[in-house]
């Protein structure tokens, strides 16, 4: 997938067929519409592009406001919608840049300079709640309209439900909030992971016997919080338990090199051998946040915060062999109606 951050760039498909969207999680909903947008692409002969935005919308009139308590928490960071973005096979993203400009733009104005001058839409398909422009005046019936007047298809995507419940990025947030990594899970299709860079810490970690894989994030609001049972990509052929801490740890000083931001802080339960003790730094791993063990817990000291450690590795420890052995009895039970057949 190609990337570009706003749509002056040569490299831009002179034509393309586009959605719209924040496309937090890229949940399942999103990955219907992308799924229908590449059908539409390939109808048409032109790329699939998704039109994000960055800042989100809401974090840019927070920031305006003076009122960050306002900015909505976020399910994932650009690089893992991004990614998924291009799991989902779509050609290129276009990153608006959500300013002041783009802000007080009015609806006929960004159909006329971005969807048409700058990305050359031939088709637009639009979830059913889309609003857009200055004070979301512009909507699906405004944008039809402009589509018969201009010349480029319009459609639009009714919500999609898993369960009878309509699948959103509010629904993915209000699961993380909760801790229902199971529910999360239903509703992106997929278990709920994190990537990045591993970088250096303050390596308390080796200090109180728990060496750790840190993912640090300078501006992000995560949805989710607390102490996770988990598995890491990336590092060697399998994946590898570990449990983790997303938080900003208010056991820690806050003052210390991370700062008070929030980090990712993963412990391995059985350290990759072909690692060492330095070789995971620098590169890019992705956390699978599988089972959440409880929120992030303020001890009195290291000592306690060293037994509270220990216990949330037993607590994985026993997680995964209750995981491990549910899903040995399902493929047993599987085998057996095999048989049977």
């Amino acid at each position: 997938m190609k990337i570009f951050r706003g749509y002056q760039h040569p490299q831009l498909a002179p034509e393309c067929a586009l959605t719209i969207g924040n496309f937090d999680g890229v949940h399942r909903g999103h990955q219907a519409m992308l799924a229908l947008l590449k059908n539409e692409a390939q109808h048409r002969g032109v790329p699939s592009c998704a039109v994000t935005f960055e800042p989100h919308p809401r974090d840019y009139f927070a920031a305006l406001a003076r009122k960050p308590e306002l900015a909505p928490a976020r399910i994932a960071t650009l690089r893992d919608k991004l990614g998924e973005l291009d799991h989902c096979g779509i050609d290129q993203c276009v990153i608006l840049p959500f300013n002041a400009h783009l802000a007080s733009q009015s609806p006929d104005a960004f159909i006329q300079e971005v969807l048409l001058k700058g990305l050359g839409a031939r088709y637009v398909l639009v979830g059913d709640d889309f609003r857009f422009g200055a004070r979301r005046a512009g909507d699906y019936a405004m944008l039809d309209a402009a589509g018969v007047r201009l010349g480029f298809d319009v459609a639009r995507m009714n919500s999609y439900e898993v369960s009878n419940s309509r699948v959103s990025s509010s629904a993915v947030r209000e699961a993380l909030s909760q801790g229902d990594m199971v529910r999360v899970a239903a509703l992106l299709g997929r278990p709920y992971s994190i990537s990045g860079h591993v970088v250096h810490g303050r390596k308390l970690g080796r200090e109180l016997g728990f060496r750790t894989l840190n993912l640090r994030f300078s501006h992000w609001k995560p949805a989710a919080s607390g102490i996770f049972a988990v598995l890491v990509h990336g590092l060697a052929g399998q994946p590898v338990p570990g449990v983790a801490n997303l938080g900003i740890r208010p056991s820690i000083d806050p003052d210390d090199v991370n700062g008070g931001r929030v980090l990712l802080e993963t412990h391995c339960l059985d350290w990759p051998a072909s690692l060492g003790a330095q070789e995971a730094y620098g590169k890019i791993i992705r956390v699978e946040l599988l089972h959440k063990l409880h929120d992030e817990l303020k001890y009195d000291g290291l000592e306690s915060l060293k037994t509270g450690i220990a216990k949330d590795c037993d607590d994985a420890r026993a997680f995964f062999t209750q995981s491990f052995s549910a899903s040995m009895h399902t493929e047993t039970s599987r085998q057996t109606t095999r048989d049977r057949i």
